[in-house]
């Protein structure tokens, strides 16, 4: 029994370690494949890439660690990993917290 809450206390830990380094995106593939499936050419696609990943180190310590994984995980799921789409699913996590914050804050 002990040893079952060691592991489940190392593997939340490491979640959180994860979650506190920004990813690393190879995201050319994706730029490739979106240029010959998008009106968006590989050049325009590989610049909004860079721009959304100077973006995300930047702002990377202000979004919430729960969120992080989250948007982590589903990058994972979905095909081609992308900034953009990363940065995209923070800031829509934190938008909606900043929405169910006030909420909470002016009931109505």
């Amino acid at each position: 029994m002990l040893s079952a809450i060691y592991v489940v206390l190392a593997t939340g830990a490491h979640l959180v370690l994860v979650a506190e380094r920004m990813p690393q995106v190879n995201f050319e593939a994706a730029c490739h494949a979106a240029a010959g499936a998008s009106w968006r050419s590989e050049d325009e696609c590989s610049q909004d890439e860079k721009t959304a990943k100077t973006t995300l180190e930047q702002e990377w310590g202000s979004f919430d660690a729960d969120q992080k994984g989250h948007c982590m995980r589903l990058q994972q799921v979905g095909g081609m990993p992308s900034y953009v789409e990363l940065l995209t699913c923070l800031e829509m996590g934190k938008a909606l917290k900043e929405l169910n914050q006030r909420g909470r804050a002016n009931p109505g």
